[in-house]
């Protein structure tokens, strides 16, 4: 009995220090849940062979269980959150003309970043060349790329632009929510704040009190749903990696690691533009946004992480909350910077691949397509797929080619979507260091200015 004390105590103790070290550490929950779950999907996976196919669907199934309701719960509490913020976020303003400054300035950032991000990948992959170590016809499925061929829908035409416009304006607010159309519930959500801010404040009131009231209830739903954060990352890494195996991994590792790089790189400009625009330290920064990066990392999704996205900027950074409730959802719908990234370079590595020589003038098309058809995108997995088709369509590359990458799509997803809501954050910073210089320099011109 003694030495059975001394045998267990030790672990006892550690299993104690454990516990400690985890508890009110989400971003360590997190981290522990990947590697867990990359363990467990090598074991699982077809590399190894140790259990059957079937087996091996049925156990991923009901371990991804609480990845797909932590989803379900985050996106059927999106919309009401999106609504309520929007509309408490310009009653917090009543300033049209400011509202007008920061929505231009945060456009102009989310453009020049996005344009940024398409030549950097264009680049990394012109100079690295992955399509050169691929083997196109020994990783193409054929019963892949035909389903493929019907993604690709191509650019509107000009005399198409007008209707594409028309269309932003939710004819059935309702039905745009229900469907997820997230750009046409931000304009409903705007005009409607923009209504409300024109009429007497005592009729006004009643509203923005229940819009007040349902955002609160939002966020706490928001915050049951984190408590399954862990194990959602557990059974969806798991689940990715058993069904992907590692010979996909490896085949495509030059591509995998080009994105990675270019990402690495606009993931560094974000940080750098952070230490500008923000009165903290790298490191706190960091420690601030790295729970958000991580789940936005295992969701692929900024739609999903919204929530929390409007948590940090607010309580974390400071950000001014007429500014975040209105840039953090518009962001998630326009600013893709991670996937523009990503979009050039599968497209020259695609071209590479293919042996389509690309023009100047098609170098041009990928960067413009990558900024435009970022705009509007659905902020959710795969999303990226159905841009770069377009894309591809536009400089004559088959887009039967995406059936190469769709393997590890997934992967580079999860890491550009942390990519797109850090960009998220630093728009929102940035637009804030802007007004408040912009306002600071006005002041000291009026009290500079000779009086009458």
């Amino acid at each position: 009995m003694t030495q059975s004390k001394l045998f267990f105590n030790p672990l006892k103790n550690l299993a104690d220090q454990f516990d400690k070290l985890v508890e009110g550490k989400l971003w360590l929950k997190v981290i522990i849940a990947l590697a867990l779950g990359v363990i467990f999907g090598v074991l699982m996976g077809p590399d190894l062979g140790l259990l059957s196919a079937g087996t091996v669907k049925i156990i991923t199934a009901w371990l991804a269980l609480p990845g797909q309701v932590f989803l379900a719960i985050i996106q059927m509490i999106v919309v009401p959150l999106v609504v309520a913020s929007i509309v408490r976020g310009l009653a917090a303003n009543n300033n049209p003309a400011a509202m007008k400054k920061n929505g231009m300035i945060a456009l102009l950032f989310i453009m020049v970043s996005t344009a940024f991000a398409a030549a950097v990948g264009i680049v990394l992959a012109l100079n690295i060349q992955p399509g050169n170590f691929v083997d196109a016809t020994s990783l193409i499925d054929a019963n892949v790329a035909p389903m493929v061929n019907n993604v690709a829908k191509g650019f509107p035409a000009a005399a198409e632009f007008p209707s594409k416009v028309s269309a932003l304006i939710p004819k059935n607010p309702l039905a745009s929510m229900a469907s997820g159309e997230m750009l046409q519930v931000i304009l409903f959500a705007a005009v409607l704040g923009a209504a409300l801010l024109s009429i007497p404040a005592q009729q006004s009131k009643p509203l923005f009190d229940l819009l007040g009231a349902l955002q609160e209830v939002s966020l706490r739903i928001v915050s049951w749903a984190m408590l399954l954060a862990p194990l959602a990352v557990f059974g969806l890494i798991t689940r990715l990696v058993a069904n992907l195996g590692l010979n996909v991994l490896t085949g495509m590792a030059i591509y995998m690691a080009t994105v990675l790089l270019g990402l690495l790189i606009i993931a560094i400009a974000y940080f750098i533009v952070a230490k500008i625009t923000l009165a903290q330290r790298f490191g706190e920064f960091f420690v601030n946004v790295r729970e958000l990066l991580l789940l936005a990392f295992s969701t692929s999704s900024s739609a999903a992480v919204m929530p929390l996205t409007l948590q940090v900027v607010e309580d974390k950074l400071k950000v001014k909350p007429e500014i975040s409730r209105f840039l953090v959802p518009l962001g998630a719908t326009i600013n893709m910077t991670g996937t523009a990234l990503y979009q050039g370079v599968a497209t020259v590595f695609l071209a590479q691949v293919f042996h389509v020589d690309l023009t100047l003038t098609s170098y041009i098309f990928i960067v413009t397509m990558s900024v435009a058809a970022s705009i509007g995108s659905p902020a959710t997995p795969g999303a990226g797929i159905i841009i770069l088709s377009m894309v591809l369509e536009g400089v004559g590359i088959p887009a039967a080619g995406i059936a190469l990458i769709l393997g590890v799509d997934r992967i580079l997803d999860m890491c550009r979507t942390s990519v797109n809501v850090l960009g998220d954050v630093v728009t929102c910073t940035t637009v804030q260091y802007v007004t408040t210089n912009a306002a600071s320099d006005e002041s000291i011109s009026k009290l500079d200015s000779p009086v009458g």
